[in-house]
């Protein structure tokens, strides 16, 4: 019986429960407005960089090969704009292995940046396989003459050989550098490894790449070289 008596006093409670009044027809017709203008918004996009261009154009040297993210000399480079209140943006276009016909070949990516200065450090990659010097030449100079046209200023990043290249390749080799800068009125930068190559502290193991100290060494020439070009 209390079984019963339980059942017969829940359907009383819940016959003498107030029924809930429907939302009028206005309120339910008005939910759809309210939750468009609720809707989340994306935020806009972030301003395009307006920063002039250094385009750092090589080989695994510029890339940073062996290196971790960060310790590469562009990116050193632009630490030590940014710490002199320099409002450049350095763009990174460095490809390990790239020849100087590699580099002809890509030229259009750089060309891409519009760049206001322009750092050229390609050759080490046809040295080391032995390409004539007069191809090595030929490829540089196109590259130079593509960014002068385009507008950019142009510093020239020499380099040199083992000396089991030979002396006579080795001269040839050198004096390439010398020839584009002097043809080309460029900035020249003779050995881009001053003080770092031949160090073995401040190299690799490969003996061929600097380690990151001696990036820091690199990025230190390189801005000797394009500060007079800068602007504030």
């Amino acid at each position: 019986m209390r079984r019963f008596w339980w059942l017969a006093l829940l359907a009383v409670a819940c016959a003498c429960r107030p029924k809930q009044d429907a939302p009028p027809a206005e309120a339910a017709s008005e939910r759809p407005a309210r939750s468009a203008q609720t809707a989340p918004t994306h935020p806009p996009p972030p301003p395009a960089d307006a920063r002039p261009v250094i385009a750092c154009f090589g080989d695994s040297l510029t890339a940073g090969f062996g290196l971790e993210p960060g310790q590469s000399f562009p990116d050193l480079l632009q630490a030590e704009l940014d710490r002199r209140g320099y409002r450049y943006r350095v763009a990174n276009l460095g490809v390990s292995g790239d020849t100087s016909q590699d580099g002809l070949s890509r030229l259009s990516i750089a060309l891409e940046e519009k760049p206001a200065l322009a750092l050229v450090e390609l050759g080490a990659n046809d040295g080391l396989r032995g390409e004539p010097v007069a191809t090595t030449e030929s490829n540089l100079a196109a590259i130079v003459e593509a960014f002068q046209k385009a507008g950019a200023r142009v510093v020239l990043a020499g380099i040199t050989l083992p000396p089991n290249y030979g002396p006579e390749y080795i001269r040839q080799f050198d004096a390439m550098y010398r020839s584009l800068a002097a043809r080309y009125k460029l900035k020249l930068i003779p050995f881009l490894l001053e003080g770092v190559g031949g160090h073995a502290d401040l190299m690799q193991r490969d003996g061929l790449h600097p380690n990151a100290e001696g990036a820091r060494i690199v990025a230190a020439t390189v801005f000797q070289a394009l500060q007079p070009m800068l602007h504030k």
